[in-house]
């Protein structure tokens, strides 16, 4: 038997993870479904590759490190695309989602994001084109790491990187102040603000990580495939049945519900064919909304 497909699946299931957290976060802390998160995946993929023409331009090429297809200035540029992704995050709530909370209606600020979505994907669209683009066109050869099964570099790398990110979130939630109060705040946030706590504080930072993982999320994309403005919006649907398998409010339901989504996808490309792959997703989340609305590690009536 082919198991190639548990390697095609855990690598397309980091990326649908890490870009699940930010819709977990939004939601579990914010109450509304942000559809604009996947074209933020986008537009952090293309700060990355802008930012990496410039210090191409500036420094020269650099070879790749080691094995992989890229080098120091793509981790420079992705690093520093993460923080504009998170600022541009912060910038529409601050424009758009924050005043449309205030009014108090879920409805407005959810059908807001779906316009939010439609405006920067066609912006980017404007801006960039609809043609295709690359990190590196070099073509990487896969390396045996098992009875049929093979990786290439990259692939393991991004791997690798999928777990420090997942890691590093989880620490930062379970064992820092900002933490705690993002989860209080998540639990309750009437009773979180008369506690003391920091509530706007606690929305630019969920805004931030959110932002943050989306870039890396897309830059794992264009890594591994390639750039399209479109690419947050295929990834849509995805992101949001990951976030409800796993849990609402769950940084590790997101990431394990994001690997389950795509391991599905990839056996029903190997065993069905590619063309019914886009229904993986929506046969998993209406499965999951009938029989256990709070995902595998989410609490009841959250």
């Amino acid at each position: 038997m082919n198991m190639q497909f548990l390697v095609d699946g855990l690598v397309a299931g980091s990326m649908i993870g890490l870009g699940a957290i930010g819709v977990t976060l939004t939601y579990s802390i914010l109450r509304f479904a942000n559809f604009a998160h996947g074209d933020l995946m986008a537009w952090g993929t293309y700060s990355a590759l802008m930012l990496l023409g410039l210090l191409s331009a500036q420094f020269g090429e650099t070879d790749p490190i080691g094995p992989f297809s890229f080098g120091w200035p793509l981790i420079a540029a992705g690093a520093f695309a993460m923080l504009l992704t998170g600022l541009l995050a912060l910038a529409v709530d601050a424009m758009l989602f924050a005043r449309l909370r205030a009014r108090g209606q879920a409805i407005i600020v959810v059908m807001a994001s779906f316009g939010a979505s439609m405006t920067l994907r066609s912006l980017l669209e404007f801006i960039v084109t609809s043609r295709p683009r690359y990190f590196s066109r070099d073509i990487q050869m896969a390396l045996p790491i098992g009875p049929g099964v093979s990786a290439t570099p990259d692939q393991i790398a991004l791997l690798a990187l999928t777990g420090l990110l997942v890691l590093g979130t989880h620490v930062l939630m379970q064992r820092t102040r900002i933490g705690r109060a993002m989860r209080a705040t998540s639990q309750n946030p009437a009773l979180a603000r008369v506690s003391g706590i920091d509530v706007a504080s606690v929305v630019r930072v969920t805004w931030l990580i959110g932002g943050a993982l989306a870039c890396v999320a897309g830059m794992m994309i264009g890594i591994l495939v390639q750039i399209r403005p479109l690419m947050g919006l295929d990834l849509l649907l995805p992101l949001f049945a990951a976030a409800i398998l796993g849990g609402i409010g769950s940084i590790g339901g997101a990431v394990v519900g994001g690997l389950i989504i795509g391991l599905a996808e990839a056996a029903c490309v190997q065993w069905v064919g590619a063309e019914w792959r886009a229904a993986v997703a929506f046969v998993i989340l209406i499965a999951v909304l009938m029989l256990r609305p709070s995902g595998l590690f989410g609490v009841a009536g959250q």
